[in-house]
């Protein structure tokens, strides 16, 4: 098993380059995978079990404790990055199935990385898990109004569908993941460390599946999408750590605010686009899926040499105490 979770720590530190060798080889082999397609709803499903095994009922505890700071959060994430992923589409001129891809990707929840993230960001950990297990819980609500509010016009799309999709996807495997660490928790501990490993193995099928099913257009508009996705992401960090600022939350929550905001599940959204729409509109989501583990991982640097303080300039200690690691929870 140590040999494994050695193997899983190194996935998990170059993931990002991983997922982009991953992305290089389907474009330029894409016959090789062009057929992966309908497995990436079941990678997923694997992938969301996982961070349903990673979770315990005191995550949620923060919900008594501080819920105004969580329904900011969580409002944040499902108005900003949808809105985003409209707007930035439209300026660019994308077509409807580019399009739907980028409100997709807005309209996820958050990803599951952002909780590693917000820890090395020293950001508010525990205010983090919560935002990501609570627009995970409601994504299967959420998501599909979104989608449909935004994408309904231009393409034909059943939100009742989406929604079963999304219980299928995520929902159901989060809870029955939760519950296999309630009922089994020395084994579940023990595969924990393996977790990283599944992930990015799940990941990297599902770029690998999307690039390949896409690779015309993506040779037709690919720097455009990779700008796209740029902005979306980058605004989308802005403008929630703007929102934790103008509701004037300690530095460590609007890190985490910030993060949770502009990093989203990648997957979900490439799964979800490849099922209802077409491998194209998967792109946004297949990019974002690099592209947000690089700039997240840049900002945690940044962040992790400036100690989280409050307006006085002195030390948020309650705010450092929320930035311990995921794993000690």
């Amino acid at each position: 098993m140590n040999g494994i979770q050695a193997v899983s720590a190194f996935v998990g530190r170059w993931f990002a380059v991983i997922v982009l060798a991953a992305g290089a080889a389907a474009l330029t082999f894409p016959p090789a995978f062009d057929g992966w397609s309908p497995a990436v709803p079941w990678l997923l499903s694997v992938i969301m079990l996982g961070m349903g095994m990673t979770l315990r009922p005191a995550d949620f505890t923060i919900i008594g404790r501080r819920p105004w700071a969580l329904l900011l959060g969580v409002a944040a994430q499902y108005t900003i990055m949808p809105l985003l992923g409209f707007g930035i589409a439209h300026l660019l001129g994308f077509g409807a199935v580019l399009t739907a891809g980028m409100i997709l990707v807005g309209a996820a929840p958050g990803g599951t990385a952002s909780n590693v993230i917000v820890f090395l960001a020293r950001g508010d950990t525990a205010l983090s898990v919560a935002m990501t297990s609570v627009s995970t819980l409601l994504a299967p609500f959420l998501t599909p109004l979104l989608v449909l509010a935004l994408v309904g016009e231009s393409l034909p799309v059943s939100g009742w569908a989406l929604f079963t999709s999304i219980l299928q996807i995520v929902l159901v495997p989060v809870v029955v993941g939760l519950l296999l660490r309630l009922l089994l928790p020395r084994v579940v501990e023990r595969c924990l460390g393996v977790l990283p490993l599944v992930s990015v193995l799940g990941i990297t099928a599902v770029v690998l599946a999307v690039v390949a099913g896409s690779a015309d257009t993506l040779l037709d508009v690919g720097l455009l999408v990779v700008l796209a996705v740029v902005l979306h992401n980058v605004c989308g960090l802005l403008l929630g750590y703007s929102v934790g600022r103008a509701a004037r939350m300690p530095v460590a929550s609007r890190r985490a605010i910030s993060i949770e905001v502009g990093m989203q599940n990648s997957g979900l959204a490439a799964a979800l686009a490849t099922v209802y729409f077409a491998p194209a509109a998967a792109l946004p989501a297949a990019i974002f899926s690099v592209w947000h583990n690089v700039s997240g991982s840049v900002l945690a640097s940044v962040w992790s040499r400036r100690p989280a303080r409050d307006g006085s300039g002195t030390v948020d200690v309650a705010a450092a105490e929320a930035t311990r690691s995921p794993s000690a929870r």
